[in-house]
């Protein structure tokens, strides 16, 4: 894992002038060298993208499902090669990467099919007046042009994928940039794009340092943006290029409510072992990970204690052994600001539960109730694996305290009763609601974004495609209707 690794300019694989190193979370080994493309390479790859446009987008559909598929199929028979790479890299306990290798597997095959079948297109008779006789409306969707798909850290496979794959369904050429902390796993695709028959050019994987960033993002011949990460980034990116189309995904801070009626034993025995599972998979660094669970007061008493115990029960450690369930932060920093958000709570009035120690990158699985409304912690996104509980009386304060947030990326919602599921959708600030489990939920082919400050636009590989690309009307006319 520690040889140089080249990276990927208009399909061809390169090598730059400087390079850095990749590093464990967990151990700080070297996990990988990295080429870092010289200014002139990212002009060419980008030059190259910006002329191959148009006879991309004219590419026969077959012509890129195949290309997709092929990526599809080939990420499934490297599986645990990729997974192991995803731990090395991210510090993710290698069972929840290999569910990143399969959702991986998913977004590409969900795109293969949608780039046989997306055009957006329907014919429209316009002679329902009377200037429109003889005439029929074709409209049919295009690319808008190239996009640039940032990534993050998190998921360095899965959410490169989102990126990538709707965007060569669409035929948009992309240039991809991985995030620095994580690139082994975007190179991968680059691998496999290269083992097909795509046009040179119409993709490129650059792993360029945050910093060279802007140059990208103000570049005109690149007017689509994808952007998943924090939101003070995803906003700047979007405040400096007004003019152009930015799909933002961006943080939050998501609360599981668990109402009166989710009262039987083997109900709060559930939904503490899910609270307990997704308040600390990815280590907490997940944008729908739950951060706050919101509990009625008729099941809180007997919910707090059956979540402490499986929280207690995460078993932490080295993310190379398969029974680890929590690994380490992205980074020591990282874990430091979690430290001393957690600290600042419970020097407010807090109360701590379990958890509360860090040790270098690791930040052990913590709970925390009576949190002041104040605090960093009950306003922000805490990025780690740290959950905080508070007590409401009745649905009406538990939909309230979920929407006291400037954040309303995903929600979840334990009901039985589907009149108040109903309720919830409606009530709630937020892209989406899960009921009868944690807002943790994604499938990668449902529309995926939020409201408020956790970004514009949707991801999802059908969507993705629809934010790529713009409606045109083709008017026929003389045409006997």
């Amino acid at each position: 894992m520690t040889s140089l690794h080249a990276f990927w300019l208009a399909g061809r694989q390169v090598t730059g002038e400087d390079s850095f190193d990749v590093t464990s979370p967990w151990d700080g080994r070297v996990v990988g060298t990295v080429s870092v493309p010289t200014d002139a390479q990212v002009e060419e790859a980008v030059a190259a993208a910006y002329a191959v446009r148009d006879e991309f987008a004219a590419t026969p559909a077959h012509v890129r499902a195949a290309a997709l598929d092929h990526v599809s199929k080939r990420l499934a028979e490297r599986t645990e090669e990729i997974a192991r790479l995803i731990s090395a890299e991210n510090g993710k306990p290698v069972k929840w990467a290999r569910g990143e290798v399969g959702r991986a597997v998913s977004v590409f095959r969900f795109a293969a099919e949608e780039a046989r079948r997306f055009n957006g297109g329907e014919a429209q008779r316009l002679d329902t007046d009377l200037g429109g006789q003889g005439r029929l409306a074709l409209t049919r969707r295009f690319p808008k042009g190239v996009v640039l798909g940032i990534a993050p850290f998190n998921f360095p496979l899965n959410l490169c994928a989102h990126k990538v794959a709707p965007a060569i369904a669409a035929g948009a050429p992309i240039i991809l940039k991985p995030a620095p902390a994580t690139p082994l796993s975007g190179l991968v695709i680059g691998e496999l794009l290269a083992e097909t028959e795509l046009p040179a050019g119409s993709w490129s994987i650059l792993p360029v340092t945050n910093d060279r960033m802007p140059a990208l993002v103000q570049d005109e011949r690149l007017p689509v943006i994808s952007f998943t990460g924090s939101e003070k980034v995803g906003y700047a990116i979007m405040d400096s290029v007004p003019r152009k189309h930015c799909t933002l995904e961006l943080g939050g801070n998501g609360a599981a409510v668990v109402l009166a009626d989710w009262a039987s034993d083997e109900d709060l025995d559930w939904a503490a072992t899910r609270i307990a599972t997704f308040s600390n998979y990815q280590g907490g660094q997940s944008c729908i990970s739950v951060q706050r669970v919101i509990a009625d007061a008729a099941v809180y008493d007997r919910l707090l204690p059956r979540i402490v115990a499986a929280v207690e029960a995460q078993v932490t450690g080295d993310p190379n052994d398969d029974a680890t369930d929590v690994g380490p932060l992205i980074s020591e920093d990282a874990a430091q600001r979690v430290e001393s958000w957690v600290d600042e709570a419970v020097a407010a009035g807090a109360a701590l539960l379990t958890g509360g120690k860090r040790d270098g990158a690791s930040y052990a699985p913590t709970v925390l109730a009576d949190v002041p409304a104040g605090v960093t912690l009950a306003c922000e996104e805490v990025f780690g694996p740290v959950l905080t509980v508070q007590k409401v009386d009745g649905e009406a304060a538990a939909f309230a305290a979920v929407n006291d947030s400037k954040y309303g990326l995903q929600a979840g919602v334990f009901t039985h009763d589907v009149r108040t599921a109903f309720r919830a959708h409606r009530a709630l600030e937020v892209g989406g609601v899960v009921i009868g489990d944690v807002p943790s939920y994604r499938a990668d082919q449902m529309p995926y974004g939020g409201a408020k400050q956790s970004g514009v636009g949707r991801e999802g590989v059908r969507f993705a495609m629809e934010d790529y690309t713009y409606e045109r009307v083709l008017v026929l006319t003389g045409l006997a209707l």
